[in-house]
């Protein structure tokens, strides 16, 4: 399982050969659609429709979920308070992806202090 956090969203929404590469390598893998969490898009959208059209033709290709159950923002918090860093959406992003999952970020260093004290989860660059 892929997620995306606010940064990688930004990132390949971008129209680029090298976005797109990566993409296609990822649909190769069977890693895509991503998944992405609706509180993400707090972060990366800015409520202007010209400026959010990338975003938002993009996030047609992703799996969004909506809602976050009580226990999955328990374990973000507790993600969050041991690494004394990230962002409430990036600990969700990571307790998201738990067990196992990946998650593909363009600030390793934050999302890799949460996932520090995940269960399984792996983290990406972009």
């Amino acid at each position: 399982m892929l997620l995306l956090d606010s940064g990688a969203i930004t990132g390949l929404s971008g129209a680029s050969p090298r976005t797109a590469a990566l993409i296609a390598e990822m649909r190769a893998r069977r890693r895509w659609p991503p998944l992405v969490l609706s509180p993400v898009l707090v972060e990366c959208l800015r409520g202007d429709p010209g400026r959010d059209a990338p975003v938002n033709r993009f996030l047609k290709a992703c799996d969004l979920v909506e809602g976050t159950p009580e226990a999955l923002a328990r374990r973000a918090a507790f993600r969050r308070a041991k690494a004394h860093t990230g962002s409430a959406a990036d600990a969700l992003v990571v307790a998201a992806a738990e067990p196992g999952g990946t998650v593909l970020t363009s600030d390793v260093g934050d999302i890799g202090a949460l996932a520090a004290y995940a269960d399984g989860v792996t983290v990406e660059g972009l």
